[in-house]
């Protein structure tokens, strides 16, 4: 049996070869709360295509019309830029929560995490058997048993890995479309297809074979966790002075016996008493472990336990800090700027650009330009909208295409050509017009978009004779 070490992989055999952890049962406080919380968790993921919030899903990432629907908040691709706001202020609540209680958010609310130990663990648990089971079927010979067996445990792996897929298809297409897909050909929807196939392998390869080596190798926070925490941050740690020195139950010893519980159930297979590593993902399994040995040796509770190294040392835990006040500061701008960001979210967007071709056609004694105005309608309702021409505009400016409202369903859009007319001779110079577009009725939406009138340069209907010099800008 591998002696986990601070200077070796548990998970890594003497001659480099992959071990795998078979973490033992357990009961206690704290996994019966992390039963609670992954199963709220997982009703949470796959409930929230199905709740309908304003007339689409809750979460609904239409890719396909570049709308984006967050619980009643609709952003187009135009106001991605509040997104930036929303994940910086996601992950200053991740650095202050680290800041105070170390990895927990690994332990208890990763999605990796939840999967992995209340998804697919359980099912094995209940194909294999508990961990001591486990291990002795792993290194048994290959027998019809075994093989049925394996066979069940792996096809319940597939099975639930496309399940997820889906669910995670639903957030991008809705359930409605994710059914309608699933009715028809795959040949007829190649690429959500090729997304739940990719997807469903990457599940299974990672819950069924690499495990809990994405949280030790390839999890970028498990890397930021020391730079992230101090002596005061409540962690999961080993009381050296009340277990130290370790022995036998009824020996003069400290209350340690040295069962190695707490290595048997941790699920990336530490030693907690080597004192806090990157590996620990501060789930609490040991603490369980090691509160039911205590309970029947008739011991107190604690010797493993959430608290911080400077509280293992028997100081005072001083959770208010410089570290806590600037992490809690950058969180709360955070929260700020995002909600400011959610109230400058226009419930119309409009633009106005000159048409491809030249910019301006002169003939006939007249100056026309084009220009195409694409209005796009944010509201999860119709609506229907007004344009106009506005600014000091020559009298005979004359406007074509603005004649009737625009009408726009719900999230729609629609562009409109425009052409302005003006004699030749009114022109004088170009001048700069405004196109506005209003919410017919109401008016509770409008905005206003310049465009720039352009013409023959008036100096050439001069007789006067013409120097080069008056052209070069």
């Amino acid at each position: 049996m591998n002696q986990p070490t601070l200077t070796t992989l548990s998970t890594i055999n003497a001659d480099g070869s992959r071990k795998f952890v078979h973490p033992a049962d357990v009961r206690g406080r704290f996994t019966f709360w992390r039963k609670v919380s992954a199963l709220v968790l997982l009703v949470i993921y796959a409930a929230l295509p199905w709740i309908p919030v304003g007339g689409f899903p809750a979460v609904f990432l239409d890719v396909q019309t570049r709308r984006f629907h967050f619980f009643g908040l609709t952003l187009a691709a135009q106001d991605l830029w509040v997104g930036f706001f929303l994940i910086t202020g996601l992950a200053f609540a991740l650095f202050f929560v680290t800041s105070l209680f170390g990895r927990v958010w690994c332990g208890w609310t990763c999605p990796y995490t939840v999967f992995l130990e209340h998804v697919y663990r359980r099912i094995e648990r209940w194909v294999d058997g508990d961990g001591p089971a486990r291990r002795r079927l792993e290194k048994a010979p290959w027998t019809a048993g075994k093989i049925t067996r394996r066979a069940v445990k792996h096809a319940l792996f597939i099975l639930c890995s496309a399940l997820i897929a889906h669910i995670f298809l639903s957030y991008f297409v809705s359930i409605h479309g994710l059914y309608g897909m699933m009715q028809s050909s795959p040949q007829e929807h190649r690429l959500a297809f090729g997304v739940v196939v990719f997807l469903t392998g990457a599940l299974y390869f990672s819950f069924s074979w690499f495990r809990e080596q994405f949280c030790i190798i390839l999890c970028p926070y498990g890397r930021l966790q020391s730079a992230l925490t101090d002596d005061n941050s409540i962690v999961i740690g080993y009381d050296k002075k009340r277990g130290e020195p370790r022995g036998k139950a009824g020996a003069a010893a400290g209350d340690c016996v040295d069962c190695r519980r707490c290595v048997q159930v941790c699920p990336t297979g530490i030693d907690i008493r080597n004192g806090l590593q990157l590996e620990c993902i501060g789930c609490a399994a040991c603490v369980d472990a090691c509160d039911e040995i205590m309970t029947r040796l008739q011991r107190p509770a604690g010797l493993v336990r959430y608290d911080s190294h400077t509280g293992l040392q028997g100081g005072r835990t001083r959770l208010l800090r410089a570290r806590t006040v600037f992490y809690s500061c950058i969180l709360l701008a955070g929260t700020a700027a995002f909600l400011f960001a959610t109230t400058r979210i226009e419930p119309l967007r409009a633009s106005v650009v000159r048409m491809v071709g030249a910019p301006y056609y002169a003939g006939d004694g007249v100056v026309r330009n084009q220009f195409l105005v694409r209005v796009i309608n944010k509201r999860n309702a119709p609506s229907s909208y007004q344009l106009e021409v506005t600014g000091r505009t020559p009298q005979e400016l004359q406007v074509t295409g603005l004649q009737s409202a625009l009408e726009l369903p719900a999230m729609g859009e629609e562009q409109k050509a425009i052409v302005l007319s003006l004699p030749e001779a009114a022109y004088n110079g170009p001048f700069k017009l405004q196109i506005k577009v209003t919410e017919s009725g109401t008016g509770a939406s409008m905005t206003t978009r310049v465009m720039e009138f352009l013409g023959p340069d008036p100096r050439l209907k001069s007789n006067a004779p013409l120097n080069p010099k008056d052209f070069i800008q």
